[in-house]
């Protein structure tokens, strides 16, 4: 897989070098509509079983990641259809949340609503310095849908998941760096290239090793630490079945630390 682009253009996905990119294309803003969420659950069904795809990038462009949900969509929506689409929903993101290989958000421009939860599915997230990260659906008299209450409270803690949700306020790059919303800020124009930089970087590791690694802490975080340290043992022995133990303790015996070169 070189480049691959749906018929409707609401997503690309090119691949090189081991470095999947998922790009969301539907200018002006990248509104998730309810026909961009199920290509991207395909492709995050496609990078997760390529063996060629290392580690993915998700990226909006130069001045957008998303705007979050076409409401014109939802506005149309009673309740019955949104029982279904909000099933279909979760799911097309849970998808992404779920690719075992690393996952890296490239945000420039906003990231609000839909557009803040996919970059939560990530494992890492940049920003540039002018970004805007939130989840404003309380001022539509809604509260996210797409994992936002689940997602951001993980990861910066409930107290403040509820300010942000409970107020529906963007916040700039700088108190998203300061309350781990966020992993780095780059320049503005700097941003997908720190990704590549990242994401090439893991490419050339240990790939069963990672997955592990990814596994062990997200299946972790959905239960108790004796549990969590069970999964721990058993994903630690299984790596001793693969190249990439055999390959990384070979190379340390015989030329030290930090030196393996994995396939």
């Amino acid at each position: 897989m070189t480049s691959v682009v749906p018929e409707n253009e609401l997503l690309g996905l090119t691949l090189a070098g081991g470095v999947a990119v998922i790009r969301l294309t539907r200018p002006p803003v990248n509104a998730m509509s309810f026909a961009l969420q199920g290509q991207l659950s395909s492709v995050a069904e496609t990078v997760a079983h390529d063996d060629d795809v290392r580690v993915v990038v998700l990226h909006g462009g130069e001045r957008m990641f998303s705007a979050g949900a076409d409401i014109k969509e939802m506005a149309a929506s009673g309740h019955p259809e949104m029982i279904q689409r909000a099933r279909r929903l979760q799911r097309a993101f849970n998808a992404v949340a779920e690719i075992p290989k690393p996952v890296i958000a490239a945000v420039e421009g906003p990231a609000l609503g839909g557009g803040c939860e996919l970059a939560l599915c990530a494992d890492f997230r940049i920003c540039a310095r002018d970004s805007q990260v939130g989840l404003p659906e309380i001022l539509l008299g809604l509260i996210p849908g797409a994992g936002g209450t689940q997602r951001l409270a993980r990861l910066v803690g409930p107290s403040r998941a509820k300010e942000l949700i409970m107020t529906g306020r963007a916040v700039e790059a700088d108190e998203a760096l300061s309350i781990g919303l966020v992993d780095k800020v780059a320049d503005t124009g700097e941003v997908f290239r720190a990704a590549m930089d990242w994401a090439v970087r893991l490419a050339a590791g240990p790939r069963y090793a990672l997955r592990a690694a990814k596994e062990a802490i997200d299946r972790g975080l959905e239960t108790n630490l004796s549990a969590g340290l069970e999964i721990e043992r058993a994903l630690f022995a299984g790596l001793f079945a693969t190249d990439d133990a055999s390959v990384g303790l070979r190379s340390f015996c015989s030329n030290g630390p930090g030196k393996a070169r994995f396939d």
